[in-house]
């Protein structure tokens, strides 16, 4: 696991010339982190089925976290990050691995698992304003167009969602959409810190941080729930969407902010939409509205514009 994180380091936003072959293995991995994190919509939204929604995320984040500070204690010969470093990233986890994680099940337990991936979908815009307000990324007249696509896009996907399925999956659509600016924010802070530290290290140590306040959240749930009644698919649901969602994707999507930069690396997730449609349609027979199928073509064609 720990040579998930090797490879060239380069400024955010743009790859380093001088090291394609590192480049590419790492376009590689992001495709499969795509597919990973397209299939977990679905995942996720049986489990949740099964299991109380903060109860299902409490136990997958907890076992993340426990799977990537052993793989970082046995695997990885690098010290651990210093004391400020570690406090840093500690904090850190509390937005990306507990604020997002909340404002996720919760919106997913409300809405659909493609409609979930489509609002999502918006994170490159997102991550691309916040890194432009930040003076990490330089966004072009034809990226700003783009990013008012995007949000324009996710408007016309919750309004779509809101209108064919009533005020429960509009509530679903605002929380995901939550979500995506927790992440943004996370991914756009995070970056600095991928520069100079191990990524199984930093995977751990923000993982570790969202765990132990998300568990705090999802105690009441936990100690509610009845657990003989989950079956074993739930059991492989919690598994899917801890070790593959949030450990071996996860491990890939730093990967990828340390390589080729916070915007490229979330534009990767322009497969995860189409991908978690198709999963949902033959899971659930999710079908799109007309508005919503609006949104998600302005969504992509924010993204294309602002890829390029």
């Amino acid at each position: 696991m720990a040579s998930v994180m090797e490879g060239a380091v380069a400024t955010p936003g743009r790859a380093e010339s001088g090291s394609r072959p590192g480049v590419l293995a790492t376009e590689a991995l992001l495709l499969l982190m795509a597919v990973i994190w397209g299939v977990n919509f679905s995942v996720v939204k049986f489990g949740v089925s099964e299991i109380a929604p903060l109860a299902y995320n409490g136990l997958r984040v907890a076992a993340a976290a426990a799977a990537l500070l052993l793989v970082g204690a046995l695997a990885v010969r690098e010290r651990w990050p210093g004391r400020r470093d570690t406090l840093a990233l500690l904090a850190l986890g509390v937005l990306g691995n507990c604020v997002y994680q909340v404002f996720f099940i919760e919106g997913m337990a409300r809405t659909g698992a493609g409609t979930a991936a489509l609002i999502l979908a918006a994170g490159p815009a997102v991550i691309a304003l916040l890194g432009r307000l930040r003076g990490v990324e330089r966004v072009t007249r034809r990226g700003a167009v783009g990013i008012a696509l995007s949000i324009a896009g996710v408007a016309l996907v919750m309004f779509g969602t809101g209108a064919a399925a009533g005020r429960s999956s509009l509530v679903g659509d605002l929380l995901l959409f939550g979500g995506c600016v927790a992440w943004s924010v996370f991914t756009v802070l995070l970056t600095p810190y991928t520069q100079r530290v191990d990524g199984v290290h930093l995977s751990a140590l923000t993982m570790a941080g969202g765990a132990v306040p998300m568990l705090a959240i999802a105690g009441p749930e936990l100690g509610a729930m009845s657990w003989a009644a989950v079956t074993v698919r739930g059991w492989g649901a919690v598994a899917y969407s801890s070790l593959a969602a949030l450990v071996v994707a996860y491990l890939i999507w730093y990967r990828g902010v340390r390589v080729i930069g916070p915007t490229r690396t979330a534009l990767f997730g322009n497969l995860q939409p189409f991908i978690a449609l198709v999963v949902a349609w033959l899971a659930f027979g999710e079908v799109p509205t007309a508005v919503q199928a609006v949104g998600a073509v302005a969504i992509m064609i924010g993204i294309v514009l602002t890829r390029r």
